[in-house]
Formats: structure tokens, C-alpha cells, sequence
């Protein structure tokens, strides 16, 4: 193992992106996320990679699918409002199933909002930001250590299902400094590689056996049309209502075979708990502590965290409300993620939320607070 270091989150990101295999990145700077582009802009040439610094949000989006279609794994890092800027080519990369990896340091909106101020107000745009049927693959880590794994991750996915991963952060991790151990070696996922030759009757878009096809790069000696428009395996838009409704099913299906996979939660205190907080990402920490605290004063109250936001976490939500008595969601906005966890639980026990949106994060007390509240009110 690598000896201990004191490393940002976001300094986190940058290495674990190049300890999968990132050697393009493309942005603009934007905080609370500039130090991921700092830090890429320092070690991607020592790793023979490319950092470039585009003209604006858009333009960053555009040039790392051009760089993953010519063979690169590709990142991007932004927040708030530039993913807004950046949605209608997450789309594209969603159709024409071009792997990527765009981290957003979540940050106070709408608009340009409270720059640099803590939210998770993105959770929804992540999801169903960009116009069309797709799925999305969504990661929100809650240290700075599971901000270089969960990069890792995010990579790996992007490139065995070849689509775009939201590394789906937040103010308080990615400005987060802790003493962390990096590992020596993560396991990589090289990207997709032909099964056919040409002469073989090779189609960029025939889907493999696990849905997902084998597209060739640029450059390698192989005819390739890549379009936002649907297509048939040839990767040539066709006007036909069955190839239409086969790709949309594909995309989706590509995902949902692999969805107990690609889902991670953890839990804790959860063995004899009666009540649930449901939390994520930075404020899954400061709940950690209050439910702690509400533990030691006798309340049986428990955690569960997502670190997989999309897909959604239906099975874990749908058996936890069978579990308790009722779930508090915490997290920082007006209320976003809080009505998947209702839709999940399906009337089995009370859902309520405990927000906060006023460009600070939350203190122990307010959640432990909330807590009381809830218990109170669903006894």
C-alpha cells in the first residue's frame, strides 16, 4: 500500500480517474470542482495523458466524446451550472453509447446560485437533465478515500456499459481533506474491442451478448457512423417504429440486467433499528453522527446510505419500509430525492424529509433534531 496522504476529494477524483485509465480530460473551470482540472491539468502529462482547458462548458462536453470515440477514456468535471450547459450532449453520448465520465461538484442553484456553497440539489437534473428515454448511471461518494474508488468505479461502468457515469458529488466531499492510503494496484476495465473483422461482417452497433456493442475506435482501420439520431446496428439512422422502440429497450435493458450490481448501499445501526435515516453523499456523514447520538439517549434508529443515486435503489428502499416504522430523508435541498424513496416504499411506512437549503451544510443537531421530530410524529 502507498503511504498515508492529506488529500482533497477532488484531488482524490483526478487520481483515481487516472489510476483507471483516464488519459483525456477536457473542462472549464467552475468551483466547487476546479481542483479536479488543477490537478488533472498537473499529472495527466506525467501519465502521457492530455488535459485541455476548452473555451466553455459545451465545448469541454464535445471534445471528450471526440476524444473516447477516438479511443481515449475521457472526464470532464464541472458543477451546477455547466452541467445544465453540458445536458443535451450527455444525450448524445447516451445514444450514440459513447463512454464518458462527468463529475458534478454539486453547488447552490438555480442559475449561478451560491457559488461554492454546499447542495445536492443536482440529484434530479442527473437523472432525467437531458430530453429522451435513457438510463444513467449515477455516483455520489461520502469521503474522500470512496471519492477515489467510486471514481474508479464510474470509469470501469463507462466503459463496460459505453455510457456516460455522473460522479454526482457535493461541495462538502470534494473540498473535504482527509488522511487516506491510496491502494497500489485498482482493477481496470479496458474498453470494448471488435469481435469481427470487417470481412466478417463486423456492425459497430450489433450488441454483444450483455447488450452492450463492441463499437471500434476511430482510427483503427474500421468504417464508423456515429449519430444522435436512432440507428440500426450499421450505426445509420433508420426511420422504422421497431428499430426505434428495440434501441430505447436496449439502452435501458443493457443497465437493468446489471442493476444489482451497479447499486450500492450501506448500512448501519441497523439490526434492532425501528426508524431510518436515508441520506447520501456529504450529509451522509453529518447523519452518521446524529443517528449515533440519538442511539446513545435509547432511540432505535438506524442508517442507510446510497452510494449508488441512479439507478435507483427500489429493492433496498422497498424491503426497508417493511423493515421500520418510518424513514427520514436527509439531504441538502428542497426536496428531491425524498419522493423516489416514497415511490419505492410504496405506502409501507411513512416517509417524510429533513432538508436544507440555505448554502450551509448540516450540523449533527439538526438532523438528531429532526429525528426526535419524526419519531414523535410517526408514533
Amino acid at each position: 500500500m502507498s503511504k498515508a496522504r492529506l488529500m482533497q476529494g477532488n484531488e482524490a477524483c483526478a487520481e483515481g480517474a487516472i489510476a483507471a485509465g483516464v488519459n483525456f480530460f477536457a473542462g472549464y473551470p467552475i468551483t466547487p470542482s476546479t481542483e479536479i482540472a488543477e490537478t488533472m491539468a498537473r499529472l495527466l502529462p506525467k501519465h502521457g495523458g492530455k488535459f485541455v482547458q476548452m473555451e466553455d462548458e459545451i465545448a469541454s462536453m464535445g471534445a471528450i466524446l471526440g476524444a473516447s470515440l477516438a479511443g481515449a477514456k475521457a472526464m470532464d468535471a464541472t458543477s451546477g451550472p455547466g452541467f445544465s450547459l453540458k445536458q443535451e450532449l450527455i444525450g448524445y453520448a447516451a445514444c450514440a453509447e459513447i463512454p464518458c465520465v462527468l463529475v458534478d461538484v454539486q453547488r447552490v442553484g438555480p442559475s449561478t446560485g451560491q457559488p461554492t456553497a454546499p447542495s445536492q440539489a443536482d440529484v434530479m437534473q442527473a437523472r432525467w437533465g437531458t430530453h429522451g428515454d435513457h438510463p444513467i448511471i449515477a455516483l455520489a461518494p461520502w469521503s474522500v478515500r470512496e471519492t477515489y474508488d467510486v471514481t474508479v468505479m464510474a470509469v470501469n461502468y463507462a466503459e463496460r456499459f459505453r455510457t456516460p457515469v455522473i460522479l454526482l458529488m457535493d461541495e462538502v466531499v470534494g473540498h473535504l481533506r482527509e488522511k487516506v492510503v491510496l491502494p497500489d494496484h485498482v482493477d481496470v476495465y479496458p474498453r470494448r474491442q471488435p469481435k469481427k473483422t470487417r470481412a466478417e461482417g463486423y456492425e459497430p452497433y450489433a450488441p454483444d451478448t450483455d447488450l452492450v456493442p463492441n463499437v471500434a475506435d476511430f482510427g483503427t482501420g474500421y468504417r464508423i457512423h456515429v449519430t444522435g439520431l436512432i440507428h440500426d446496428d450499421t450505426g445509420f439512422p433508420v426511420g422504422s417504429p421497431q428499430v426505434t422502440e428495440q434501441s430505447i429497450r436496449r439502452l435501458h435493458e443493457k443497465i437493468d440486467r446489471a442493476a444489482d450490481e451497479i447499486i450500492h448501499t450501506e448500512s448501519a445501526f441497523m439490526d434492532d433499528a425501528e426508524y431510518a435515516v436515508l441520506a447520501y453523499g456529504g450529509t451522509a456523514r453529518t447523519a452518521y453522527e446524529a443517528v449515533r447520538a440519538a442511539r446513545a439517549r435509547g432511540e432505535k434508529v438506524g442508517l442507510v446510505r446510497l452510494i449508488t443515486i441512479w439507478p435507483f435503489a427500489d429493492k433496498v428502499i422497498a424491503a426497508l419500509a417493511k423493515k421500520v416504522k418510518g424513514i427520514l430523508v436527509a439531504e441538502m435541498n428542497y426536496g428531491q430525492l425524498v419522493g423516489e424513496v416514497r415511490r419505492a416504499a410504496a405506502g409501507a411506512c411513512p416517509v417524510e424529509l429533513c432538508g436544507k437549503y440555505n448554502m450551509q451544510a448540516f450540523e449533527p443537531q439538526e438532523i438528531e433534531r429532526a429525528i426526535d421530530a419524526f419519531i414523535a410524529a410517526v408514533k
